[in-house]
């Protein structure tokens, strides 16, 4: 059994890591560092609840210390929890800089500790449907991907996520989930293209961003916005056998919001189906295709084993870099208005 120490419980920590933990076998939710001391112990009363970071490093009883905090205070975390030995998970993105996001490596590998960062969009239905799309050849040489993570959020909240601040804005709270996903399917693109903005009144950090990623035919057009009321489009992807179209986020996060745990009936499963126009066209009509089930308790099994049997972690280090030089790149490409290349 694996002791864990979730260190955060806001949005990721709660909503995410903690139910998730706690629902994979292998794994024990031992301690959460928080100040939320009576919320905690209602919704997870066998946990042992800490107000500081530093006292659930320091105990030799954590095998893992799972990091849920604003973003930068990703990789000092991590990095401490390493020198003491412990394996890490970092809610993504890993760190702020790709220099932090170096050095978290380099001490991963001197201590021979397992480092991840959490990327559980790759366990989205659709994004799994996508993946299988393209590998049995459905939807024939892919031309067009579209992958939006849209908004309608108007007011700009009292959050360290909407703040100008090193690891804030929505570039480094959605494009991880994005660029994650193209990069699973497609590898590195040639250029990056990013338009990084900030829309609304008010705004002190980025909430608009408009990538693209471009490759020898293939262009990934990757977008998201706060002011978008009709934020109905996830995916379009079009090839030269037809087009699919999936409409609305994967549901896990929407369940586990409202109380839905891990497992449970209906867990994952998608209600609305996506449409599958086929080369014809419009002369076709659409047929609506189902959706694959999502499991984001996949991402916390390959860790446990990655752990406990020296299998690759569910996201490697060398992912993560690779993904922070793309976060970094697009900052730069959108300062400078134009397309940089990737290599």
């Amino acid at each position: 059994m694996i002791n864990v120490a979730l260190i955060g419980y806001g949005l990721a920590g709660r909503v995410f890591h903690a139910p998730l933990i706690a629902a994979t076998e292998g794994l024990r939710l031992h301690t959460i560092v928080s100040r939320q001391h009576e919320l905690i112990l209602q919704q997870h009363p066998q946990v042992r609840v800490l107000a500081q970071a530093a006292n659930a490093l320091a105990d030799d009883a954590i095998d893992l210390i799972v990091i849920a905090t604003p973003n930068a205070l990703h990789a000092p975390l991590a990095m401490a929890a390493l020198e003491r030995g412990r394996h890490v998970v970092v809610d993504k993105p890993f760190t702020v800089t790709l220099d932090e996001a170096e050095r978290v490596a380099a001490c991963a590998q001197r201590h021979r500790r397992v480092a991840s960062v959490f990327q559980n969009r790759r366990w989205d239905g659709d994004y799994l449907t996508l993946r299988q799309l393209l590998q049995d050849g459905t939807l024939g040489e892919l031309a067009e991907l579209h992958s939006h993570f849209d908004r309608f959020r108007p007011q700009v909240g009292e959050r360290w996520r909407e703040r100008d601040e090193p690891g804030g804005g929505l570039w480094f709270d959605l494009a991880p989930h994005l660029l994650d996903q193209a990069l699973q399917l497609f590898g590195a693109p040639q250029s990056l293209h990013a338009d990084i903005a900030q829309q609304r009144q008010g705004a002190r950090g980025a909430d608009y961003f408009h990538a693209v990623l471009r490759y020898p035919r293939l262009r990934v057009m990757l977008h998201a916005g706060s002011l978008v009321a009709a934020s109905g489009l996830r995916f379009a992807a079009h090839g030269t056998r037809g087009s699919w179209i999936k409409h609305g986020l994967d549901v896990q996060e929407s369940q586990l919001r409202s109380g839905l745990l891990p497992g449970q009936a209906g867990w994952g499963q998608e209600t609305a189906p996506a449409q599958w126009v086929d080369a014809e066209g419009s002369e076709s009509p659409t047929r609506d295709l189902p959706v694959a089930p999502g499991d984001y308790r996949q991402y916390y099994a390959a860790l446990r084993d990655a752990i406990l049997h020296d299998t690759p972690p569910p996201v490697t280090v060398a992912q993560a870099l690779q993904l922070m030089r793309l976060l970094e790149l697009g900052v730069q490409s959108s300062a400078e208005q134009r397309a940089l290349p990737c290599h």
